[in-house]
């Protein structure tokens, strides 16, 4: 641990944070900013020094030791599991001869969705802290000769905040889903083109054809022998590309018991066996897919248990956003709108910060003009996207 101010230090695991203290800042703004969920990446060996992810989080106190500011923060030797892709920066270090990693990081692991990455008390502003978290990183990255420093995924809040440094934007694209008042899955299917909605119900009455049929676990109902079944079907995902899974077996073990309520777990069965499942995280308004796997290959399987049995699940509960996932233009046509992400890097080496910048401001174009034309394969009736671009 290194501490670089009287209130600022740097370098703690989760397990040397308190709990209570912690969450009192996150204040239930998402399930991945969690103590329970950080420090069972951390406990469970998925998140270390030895995997490339060195926890050294941030955080501030006051002369009491209570907490008035807190950052996620990771010493990266690599650039996997973080779905903002920068391993052609890493190459062009390479080329000239200099080190790219070790990196810093400000994300949360293996997870590519939006929450504040800066964490204040009530009586405290982030354009308060930030300056100051961000001085302390600086100093950090110096003593380690950290090549630079990333913050991923940051909300609006946290954009606001780091839009008034000097650290490069970058834009990308994902898909959402949002629930704008569905009484039910048919209500929301009645804002499809007859022939989009036609298509999608087909794609649920094909799964059904196959003899397969669902049933959905809420955290706490979940057996162990399910989660050894649902981890090796994780693990088969990776494994079909020649990769291993992320996470530990006793990472889900640790989740089942330490934050079972934002737990949603679907598994698919067919002959009353067990052939896939898809495990989603919950918080206060919001649906997050995360994990998936099968047994084997059925048509249009993933479709329905990744996104439809999600929708299902934030129409009956009156849940506002269901964020499936990076990527995935299919998405698209089953009602996912894409919405823009944005990262923040601050690049130590001034040659290499030009340039990198001034890719960010080309690739930033480009990503507009994805979008508009990803808007123009969205299924709704023209009269709805017209509603929806008005509001």
């Amino acid at each position: 641990m290194t501490e670089l101010s009287p209130q600022i230090q740097i370098g703690l695991p989760m397990q040397d944070i308190d709990a209570q203290q912690w969450d009192r800042l996150v204040a239930g703004q998402s399930p991945f900013l969690s103590h329970a969920f950080l420090l069972a990446l951390e406990d469970s060996g998925s998140v270390q020094a030895d995997t490339g992810w060195q926890p050294c989080h941030v955080v501030a106190t006051d002369k009491a030791g209570d907490l008035l500011a807190a950052m996620p923060l990771y010493i990266k030797q690599h650039s996997y599991g973080e779905y903002v892709f920068d391993w052609g920066w890493a190459d062009a270090y390479q080329r000239y001869g200099q080190r790219y990693y070790p990196k810093l990081l400000t994300a949360i692991p293996f997870t590519p969705s939006q929450s504040p990455r800066f964490l204040v008390a009530e009586s405290e502003s982030v354009q308060q802290w930030l300056p100051r978290i961000k001085q302390a990183v600086l100093q950090y990255a110096d003593q380690i000769e950290a090549s630079s420093w990333h913050v991923l995924f940051p909300d609006s809040h946290s954009t606001e905040a780091l839009a008034h440094t000097d650290m490069i934007r970058r834009e990308a694209c994902q898909f959402h889903w949002r629930n704008k008042g569905y009484a039910s899955f048919d209500d929301f299917l009645a804002t499809f083109s007859s022939r989009k909605r036609k298509t999608l119900r087909k794609e649920r009455t094909d799964v059904l054809a196959q003899g397969i049929r669902f049933q959905c676990l809420e955290g706490g109902e979940i057996s162990e022998e399910v989660w050894d079944i649902f981890y090796r079907y994780y693990q088969n995902t990776y494994q079909i590309r020649g990769q291993q899974g992320y996470l530990t077996r006793d990472f889900f073990r640790r989740i089942d018991k330490s934050m079972p309520q934002n737990l949603f777990l679907v598994m698919a069965m067919h002959e009353d066996r067990y052939v896939a499942g898809a495990l989603f995280f919950k918080g206060a308004d919001s649906l997050f897919g995360r994990y998936w796997g099968a047994e084997q290959d059925y048509d249009k399987l993933h479709f329905e248990t990744c996104y439809y049995q999600g929708i299902e699940y934030c129409i009956t509960h009156d849940i506002s956003l269901f964020d499936a996932g990076a990527q995935g233009e299919h998405k698209l046509r089953r009602g996912f709108e894409p919405v823009t992400t944005k990262s923040y890097h601050w690049i130590k080496d001034p040659a290499f910060r030009a340039a990198i910048d001034d890719f960010c401001q080309q690739e930033k174009a480009h990503v507009a003009a994805y979008q508009s034309a990803a808007r123009e394969q969205l299924p709704f009736r023209q009269s709805d996207a017209v509603k929806d671009s008005q509001v």
